[in-house]
């Protein structure tokens, strides 16, 4: 098993006597930083614990940086997240599915239907090839 770990650049947290307005900023920031990387139309299950919740959810696409995804759980705009994604080894061309834990952010959501869409960022990453 090759396991690999990342933590992403620019999650550290500055002090500013703005405040509310910088946090604000940050989290446009942080979002269009999420809308710079391609995205790869992908329909996978993710389990995700949030707030002491636990859920299931779908991804829509993935990217370097982030995540779009479907759930049924309500999550609200800077909610920190965990989540595993099982990726079959088919999607990144290996002889073996890849298992992918992270920590991340939520920067966007909107309903559809009964679920909710949710785009979170990631911050760090555990990647093991199984």
């Amino acid at each position: 098993m090759k396991s690999e770990s990342k933590r992403k650049n620019g999650s550290a947290s500055a002090s500013s006597s703005t405040g509310a307005a910088t946090g604000a900023a940050r989290a446009k920031s942080s979002y269009t930083d999420v809308q710079g990387a391609p995205r790869f139309p992908l329909e996978l299950p993710v389990s995700l614990k949030s707030g002491g919740q636990e859920a299931l959810a779908t991804t829509q696409n993935i990217s370097a940086n982030g995540v779009l995804f479907q759930v049924d759980a309500d999550m609200p705009v800077g909610s920190r997240v965990e989540f595993t994604i099982s990726v079959p080894a088919a999607v990144v061309g290996s002889d073996n599915d890849v298992r992918l834990d992270c920590r991340g952010r939520v920067v966007r959501k909107y309903d559809s239907g009964e679920r909710h869409g949710v785009g979170v960022v990631i911050d760090e990453y555990h990647l093991e090839r199984r």
